[in-house]
């Protein structure tokens, strides 16, 4: 994986979360508050999501093969769709369960001083873990608004690790604000509510990694700007005199496959064509190193058939006008 995969952040929340689950786990025993409870399975299921994207991003250096011969790239995004799932199935929907056993059968917290001292130990090193991913986004992030980059990052390890440390020191607020009520209020239905409240954050959280791996894994475009430096790069203006129509695929987030048709003179000779062709792929890969795979088609353009044709950019396949996924 590479250093824009964000593995700094993810091995940062992983050594975290590790810590902050026993912690939690040690506070529930000696509590019983269930909140306590939710908030260790988060951590483990958050731990487990690390360990998933580390494997992903190993499997994803693996070399092309005959019957995947374009590489394993997309694997990183498999594997981030699987975190959704654990975040989802594990973290959010246990917290519910946990939270609606502990309304129904409601007891008083035990022990207040281990949920909370681990609590505000869990927030201290959550934020340390958060501080990291921010940092990291930070370089490739550019001038992109936080909501803008986790919707148009390419490599998924970095918005996930985001948004799971986000989830985790909201849920830990609630948690704490769950077990602080039950105990000044003597009711643990404050504990069991707090608990609701971290599963349905938990939940949202899943379905929107869902819905943002879940179109990395279909297939996009590179984005707006990438696709005007293929474009300038692609056409010289002797040889190559245009671009008919043109598309891109991520491959991964580090690889990017364009094809594209060109416009050539009708008197252009094949060996003019082929030294052209030849040229444009240095061009594109010079000024866009993610191009690995580069495949040109000749053609001599027409502007009667363009005018009939359907327009190239609202096509399946087309540069959109964003690549926002």
């Amino acid at each position: 994986m590479s250093a824009s995969g964000g593995t700094r952040a993810i091995v940062a929340a992983l050594a975290a979360n590790l810590a902050i689950a026993v912690a939690k786990f040690v506070a529930f025993l000696f509590s019983g508050s269930s909140s306590m409870l939710a908030e260790s399975v988060h951590s483990v299921a958050d731990s487990g999501n690390q360990g998933l994207l580390l494997l992903g991003g190993k499997k994803a250096q693996r070399e092309a093969t005959p019957q995947h011969p374009f590489g394993y790239g997309r694997e990183r995004y498999i594997y981030a769709f699987l975190v959704s799932i654990v975040l989802f199935s594990v973290g959010g929907m246990f917290a519910l369960y946990e939270g609606y056993e502990k309304i129904k059968d409601p007891h008083p917290i035990e022990a207040w001083y281990w949920p909370v001292g681990v609590l505000v130990f869990a927030i201290v090193a959550e934020s340390f873990s958060f501080r990291t991913a921010i940092k990291e986004s930070n370089e490739i992030r550019g001038a992109l608004s936080w909501k803008e980059f986790v919707r148009r990052a390419k490599a998924p390890e970095l918005p996930v690790v985001l948004l799971e440390d986000l989830g985790a020191l909201i849920g830990l607020v609630l948690a704490l604000g769950g077990v602080g009520i039950a105990l000044a209020t003597g009711d643990g239905v404050w504990d069991g509510i707090g608990t609701l409240c971290i599963g349905t954050l938990l939940i949202v959280i899943a379905l929107v990694l869902a819905a943002e791996t879940k179109s990395l894994l279909l297939g996009e475009a590179a984005g707006t700007e990438v696709v005007e430096q293929i474009k300038v790069a692609l056409v010289d203006g002797d040889v190559v005199t245009g671009i008919i129509h043109m598309r891109t695929l991520h491959l991964g987030p580090e690889e990017l496959l364009v094809a594209a048709k060109i416009a050539v003179r009708h008197d252009d000779t094949a060996a003019e064509v082929a030294a052209a062709i030849n040229a444009a792929e240095e061009r594109i890969r010079a000024a866009v190193p993610i191009a690995r795979v580069i495949y040109l088609e000749p053609d001599i353009y027409s502007e009667s058939a363009a005018a009939a044709g359907v327009n190239p950019a609202k096509s399946p396949g087309g540069p959109g006008p964003d690549a926002a996924h």
